[in-house]
């Protein structure tokens, strides 16, 4: 008996060792020096993407905003797009690919699911898998998981040092916004003059570095489309509770950050239809999901969560 007992205390103290060096080993900045050769310029093309990519002569003819990768993939304390703390950090990301998603009915990879964002987040076109755009941003997000262990997701593309918060906070914001009324879009608007304004814009144009949140400007659509995430009143939420303001992550109560994103997600933006983000299939190839018809508004986003955005607006400025 004393020699299973001892048996059990070193296994116990092994798995506790274990856990604590997989605790170490997980990073919260991108690795100190970049891969050798080809590799590592591949690399350096994604990172210059992520930064400029409705500039970068690789993708800008595929963007249809003002927004970059950074715009939501926040720089960290080591300058990186995408290694901020806060959901949305890419670390551990590509240790998660091969993943299931719900939305495209399908395992992705993690090009796939990068290049689902023009889309979306981008307001924009598809890249084509393969290219180098497409390689250069899955190389760079890849790297930024060197040494991680796999750990490939079942239930969603997502880091797996975001999956479980990012599902719990979405579910916490998601019976928030079902409860939402008039007064809440009135204090988000509130809310929103005396914490986001100042870089966002009154307008929500966005200022300086600052990415836009909705609007227009000659014609052409700012920020991100119905079918993105930062779209859907719960996942908004939960995003800028855990990145905003800027530098101040985690200081919005609940009901504030619900508020805010409310009041943003209300704003006019372009409606999202999947089929105008895919290139024709004699050029784009294989496209790697289930869903082929896809269809999103501002008030189709709000119906969702049984509201009716005329209602929650006061008005009737909504299509």
């Amino acid at each position: 008996m004393k020699t299973n007992l001892l048996k059990y205390s070193l296994s116990a103290v092994a798995l506790l060792l274990v856990g604590s060096n997989i605790m170490a080993a997980t990073p919260t900045v991108a690795p100190r020096t970049y891969p050798a050769g080809e590799v590592g310029k591949m690399v350096k093309v994604g990172e210059d993407i992520m930064m400029h990519t409705d500039t970068h002569p690789l993708t800008k003819d595929m963007v249809g905003n003002k927004l970059q990768c950074i715009s939501c993939h926040l720089r960290g304390t080591d300058g990186k797009p995408g290694t901020a703390p806060g959901i949305a950090t890419l670390i551990g990301t590509a240790t998660a690919f091969p993943a299931y998603s719900k939305r495209e009915k399908s395992v992705q990879t993690l090009q796939d699911r990068i290049n689902n964002c023009f889309m979306r987040s981008m307001n924009g076109k598809r890249p084509i898998i393969d290219t180098k755009a497409s390689i250069a941003l899955a190389t760079y997000v890849t790297w930024l998981s060197t040494g991680m262990p796999m750990k490939m997701d079942t239930k969603r593309p997502c880091s797996p040092l975001n999956s479980n918060r990012w599902a719990q906070n979405a579910k916490k914001f998601a019976k928030i916004q079902k409860k939402a009324t008039h007064a809440n879009y009135v204090n988000g608007k509130k809310l929103y003059g005396a914490k986001c304004a100042m870089c966002h814009g009154a307008d929500g144009a966005g200022m300086g570095a600052f990415p836009p949140l909705w609007g227009q400007k000659a014609g052409k659509w700012l920020a991100y489309n119905t079918g993105a995430g930062m779209s859907k009143l719960n996942k908004s939420a939960a995003w800028v509770q855990s990145n905003m303001p800027f530098g101040q992550g985690g200081t919005l109560k609940d009901q504030e950050a619900a508020d805010i994103m409310l009041y943003v997600d209300a704003q006019p933006r372009a409606d999202f239809n999947l089929q105008k983000g895919l290139y024709p299939k004699s050029k784009m190839g294989y496209y790697n999901s289930k869903v082929s018809k896809e269809k999103h508004s501002v008030r189709s986003n709000f119906k969702q969560f049984g509201l009716d955005v005329d209602t929650i607006r006061g008005d009737h400025k909504i299509k």
